[in-house]
């Protein structure tokens, strides 16, 4: 029988990194490699296909650095201006 593949669902899988990778957050695997034991994906910036690089894939499963799926991002939470109030005439 032959061994399990590892990562079976990799290509077209969708990424979301938890800091800023090369400049994006959003991306998806449009190629893997083997190489030995090794799996390898190659990520595109969704926003930008010029941006692509080759990642282990064993490093997707790193829930600090990359998220499953398209998340929204979390913008930094600003301080709400406090309401002028006018004068009651």
């Amino acid at each position: 029988m032959p061994s399990k593949q590892k990562f079976p669902h990799l290509v077209g899988s969708k990424w979301t990194a938890q800091q800023e990778t090369w400049g994006w957050r959003h991306f998806q695997v449009v190629n893997r490699k083997n190489q030995g034991q090794w799996v390898f994906a190659e990520l595109v910036a969704t926003c930008d296909p010029s941006v692509r690089f080759w990642i282990n894939a064993q490093l997707l499963k790193e829930r600090s650095q990359w998220q499953a799926g398209w998340q929204p991002l979390q913008l930094p939470q600003r301080s709400q201006p406090e309401s002028a109030e006018s004068p009651q005439t």
